[in-house]
């Protein structure tokens, strides 16, 4: 059994370039459409399965990546932008219109404030930095997204294309929120290496 897991990743994915140095992303309104960009590529773009990000329809999951607020500026129908969720860790900024999530952004203390994540699939450009790894692949299941018994097949079509599955953030990332929490709480070690 094949799944729609994203546009992006059904038939392989197409390798982005070290070189691109950013666009521009467009929510899906006919006219007026709101317009973010992003002065340089992404960083950790993955396929992620919560319930939170945005997703195309008919995908399983969203594709997002991370890039420096100071990265990213509106150009174009900022008014038309709403927060998502104003309780969630990251305020989700989506257009009234469409629904499209433009960009989220971390305003608490948190591991990532300082990222805006976003979704370059909203972009006309080729070059963006293509998805590294799954995240919070299980979560499609919560969703009623993917039956349980379905999963192994969800996990393998995602190894198919090269990307490592998590039930969470990737080792790299997850160590990056561990930091932040023990330089918090004063108990960062130093390696003895």
């Amino acid at each position: 059994m094949s799944f729609k897991l994203h546009p992006l990743i059904d038939n392989g994915l197409k390798k982005g370039s070290e070189s691109f140095s950013g666009g521009t992303l467009s929510c899906h309104c006919p006219s007026e459409k709101v317009t973010v960009s992003l002065s340089s590529n992404v960083l950790h773009n993955h396929a992620c399965g919560c319930s939170k990000c945005w997703k195309p329809s008919s995908a399983i999951f969203s594709i997002v990546g991370v890039i420096p607020t100071s990265n990213l500026s509106i150009t174009a129908n900022a008014s038309k932008l709403h927060i998502v969720d104003a309780s969630a860790p990251i305020q989700r900024h989506a257009c009234k219109s469409c629904g499209v999530h433009m960009f989220g952004r971390i305003e608490i203390e948190h591991a990532f404030k300082g990222l805006d994540f976003v979704h370059v699939e909203l972009s006309g450009e080729e070059g963006w930095q293509e998805p590294q790894f799954a995240a919070f692949v299980s979560s499609v299941v919560e969703q009623g997204l993917v039956a349980p018994e379905d999963m192994e097949g969800v996990r393998g079509q995602l190894k198919g294309v090269g990307l490592e599955t998590y039930d969470a953030l990737s080792p790299g990332l997850m160590d990056a929120i561990a930091t932040f929490v023990a330089k918090k709480n004063g108990t960062l070690r130093t390696s003895k290496l």
